[in-house]
């Protein structure tokens, strides 16, 4: 009788899976961020690129939006079949309940590839408040994806959403250099369309929307570029994707295929040092300084694992000593280190000489020049990206010639922002290698 129960037992130890085996591939994934457009105010504070007239989509900046439907378009950098949303109320001064969020794949302009849009919940439940300062992250959400992977080069997510009532000031990022979509005023809920008919309004920003996950492998890098309107793409081809970061992530992908994923956090306009308080009564276009944003756009991304960090040029136009942003610049870096094992990459400051504004100047272009020494040689990185050789004229100490006119406005460029051809340079001038994991 002994012999036959040990034989059972020996059947049914190997004939089951193990214990752990589901809660092994559970913990094989993990949330990672896929896309980011970090707010920095009320609309419409900011800076904007190629905005349309809005004031049919918006009458009063106070009122915001009101029972409308808004449907915007953002590239995944990496794509899953889960993803999940996070909607926020930072800069608002009311509560803002959304309802007919709906999750799809873009397949051109403000239309759904039939098939894909998926609803959206929240604790599951269809709609959802957001207090005022507040943002909240969406339950998981399943999306089909064409059955093949070439046909998802290229393609974008549309996230569709509805405003009960009027939002009161809308928390934003004014420079998304894509098109998104927007409906009449009190037209009410059409999130769950697959058409664009109900959206005949246009904007070239995001709105309530800064970040999407999507549930992927656990050993996934996530690279963030962490900066100003250099990061945030200024000069740049209007829905090109061609910002230094997006050269960058398709140079990553190239490396590590499916297992890393690079977003961009920059803001147009900001500082690393001011302004101290934010809002202040006229919201300043550049946002919070990045330290005091440094917590939510970057250090709360899920699965971060690397940085890039661009930002400098502001505090230098707004007349900061070299001392002062080297302060700064170790402060950013040490806040990230006390959050574990990230690699922190500091890329030098791009040449403003020659632009009209006061970091134009040949003082203030020294003052640059003394804060890219110490992003050189200063010791705080694990590594550099020497942005500053790969974009500069040596001749003349600007940018170079080919790399000023404006790639969505034309013109010959403000010797500031790189072009298209600038931020290709730029993204090829980062290694790939020093994200790899130790």
């Amino acid at each position: 009788m002994k012999t036959r129960i040990a034989a059972l037992l020996l059947v049914a130890l190997f004939a089951a899976p193990a214990p752990d085996a589901a809660t092994a591939q559970a913990v094989s994934r993990k949330w990672v961020a896929s896309w980011v457009g970090s707010v920095h105010g009320p609309y419409p504070s900011g800076n904007p690129v190629a905005q349309p007239e809005l004031k049919f989509a918006f009458p009063e900046a106070a009122a915001g939006a009101t029972d409308q439907t808004f449907r915007l378009i953002v590239k995944p950098d990496l794509w899953g079949n889960q993803f999940r949303i996070r909607l926020s109320n930072t800069f608002g001064t009311q509560a803002i309940t959304f309802d007919g969020v709906f999750l799809g794949i873009q397949a051109g302009a403000g239309n759904i590839l039939s098939g894909t849009n998926r609803p959206v919940a929240f604790s599951g439940r269809s709609s959802v408040t957001v207090p005022p300062g507040a943002s909240i992250f969406s339950d998981a959400v399943s999306l089909p994806l064409p059955s093949a992977a070439p046909s998802l080069d290229g393609r974008k997510l549309a996230v569709s959403f509805h405003v009960v009532g009027s939002s009161g000031p809308m928390t934003w990022h004014a420079k998304a250099l894509q098109t998104s979509y927007l409906t009449r005023p009190s037209a009410g809920s059409h999130g769950r369309e697959e058409t664009d008919a109900s959206f005949p309004f246009t904007t070239s920003s995001w709105y309530f929307l800064d970040a999407v996950d999507v549930m992927a492998a656990a050993d996934t890098l996530v690279v963030c570029a962490f900066g100003d309107s250099i990061t945030d793409g200024t000069g740049s081809t209007q829905n090109g994707d061609d910002r230094w970061p997006d050269v960058f992530a398709r140079r990553m992908h190239a490396a590590y295929g499916d297992r890393v994923s690079v977003v961009n956090a920059g803001i147009g306009g900001n500082r690393i040092l001011t302004p101290a308080v934010y809002p202040p009564p006229a919201p300043f276009p550049g946002g919070p300084s990045a330290l005091s944003r440094l917590e939510r756009d970057l250090l709360s991304l899920s699965g971060l694992t690397g940085v890039v960090l661009l930002e400098g040029i502001n505090d230098i136009t707004a007349g900061s000593t070299p001392d002062a942003i080297v302060a700064g610049i170790r402060e950013i870096v040490s806040r990230i280190r006390a959050k574990g094992a990230i690699t922190v990459v500091g890329a030098t400051i791009t040449s403003a000489l020659g632009n009209t504004g006061a970091g134009g100047t040949p003082e203030a272009n020294e003052r640059r020049k003394s804060v890219n020494q110490f992003i050189r040689t200063g010791g705080v990185f694990d590594a550099v990206a020497d942005f500053d050789a790969a974009t500069t004229d040596s001749a003349s100490g600007s940018l170079k010639a080919e790399f000023q006119p404006n790639s969505s406005l034309g013109g010959p460029g403000d010797l500031l922002h790189p072009n298209r051809a600038g931020y290709q340079a730029m993204g090829n001038a980062l290694d790939v290698r020093v994200f790899e994991r130790k």
